[in-house]
């Protein structure tokens, strides 16, 4: 009875509903009448859920669709977003939760890349026992990867903001999340997500110094706030990493996933602050060939064509990329 009782739950919930930075450096021109190619028939493109989070954070929202909105939009790859199942996860449970996900890309044919774990304590945490209930926290979440079909988690690691205490315990929460994940064959990624994790030098010495093949890098083009207002996490920016492209070059030796972030685009289709052509040529220099996530976050204009303009730039500049 309590069996039938959940599953009952979670087909209700299926069935009921349908920072923004400046940057130093200036996007370059495009000449117009320059050929472009056809899209790169090779260039692979997931979906970040990100892109439709206030879709899903709606009072109507309904996150579960996220599946059938990503193929409708015309990707066949997700990465999932944790923090936009809270609510489902209080209703009906976590694994409830990620059978429900299985089921909805096996409908509509589409499938898991990565997870991007939030709200689940962090990773370089000054306080060590803090830092091993986060890692024990995130363990849930290498095994929804691993059920779903991903290859990877993205974490947090704000951590501290004292360069010196930071070092040590981010590799501390990486390596010992990362030897619990190697036993699932799933990836651990740092992204450049805020403080001194958006500060490519020191994270990469991290990276380097946990030394396991499982931990990489979730280079992502438009994260570069070392410090905010009042040092708080989010909220407006007062110190960036100097130089987008030169962060983007040390991370991605150690990347196993990619976020093309976009923002807002000029009336050439172009991010306004970042030169996409550039960011994709570096993508290609290193030699990348796993998917590149399209993340659009902006309040000025509709998320699907926020989604559709992002992805249309990132195939026009891998085709243009030597």
């Amino acid at each position: 009875m309590k069996k039938f009782f959940t599953l009952f739950i979670l087909s209700s919930v299926i069935l009921s509903c349908g920072n923004k930075t400046e940057s130093n450096s200036e996007v370059a021109e495009i000449d117009q009448n320059t050929e472009v190619k056809s899209p790169d028939p090779e260039v692979k493109l997931s979906l970040a859920q990100w892109s439709l989070h206030r879709r899903y954070k709606a009072k109507d929202g309904n996150p579960f669709n996220f599946a059938r909105d990503a193929k409708e939009l015309g990707f066949d790859a997700v990465e999932f977003v944790t923090q936009l199942y809270t609510k489902q996860i209080e209703e009906i449970g976590h694994d409830a939760v990620v059978d429900s996900l299985l089921a909805e890309n096996k409908r509509h044919g589409v499938k898991c890349v990565l997870i991007m774990v939030d709200d689940e304590g962090d990773l370089a945490d000054p306080n060590v026992k803090a830092r091993d209930l986060a890692v024990e926290n995130h363990k849930k979440w290498v095994d929804a990867a691993a059920k779903l079909g991903g290859h990877a988690i993205r974490v947090n690691t704000f951590g501290t903001n004292d360069p010196k205490v930071w070092s040590e315990t981010v590799v501390d929460g990486l390596k010992k999340l990362s030897e619990y994940a190697a036993t699932k064959n799933i990836n651990v990624l740092a992204e450049n997500h805020g403080w001194l994790s958006s500060d490519a030098d020191k994270l990469m010495a991290a990276i380097e110094k946990v030394n396991m093949s499982n931990c990489g890098t979730l280079p992502d083009f438009g994260n570069w706030c070392i410090k905010r207002e009042n040092n708080e996490r989010w909220g407006k920016c007062v110190e960036e990493y100097p130089d987008y492209y030169r962060g983007i070059e040390l991370m991605m030796p150690a990347a196993k996933a990619v976020s093309a972030k976009a923002n807002t685009f000029d009336e050439n289709g172009n991010e306004t602050r970042i030169d996409y052509y550039r960011m994709m040529q570096i993508v290609k220099d290193a030699g990348y060939d796993g998917h590149i996530g399209v993340e659009f976050e902006s309040e000025e204009i509709d998320e699907p064509e926020g989604i559709v303009k992002t992805k249309q730039l990132i195939e026009k500049a891998a085709a243009k990329a030597n």
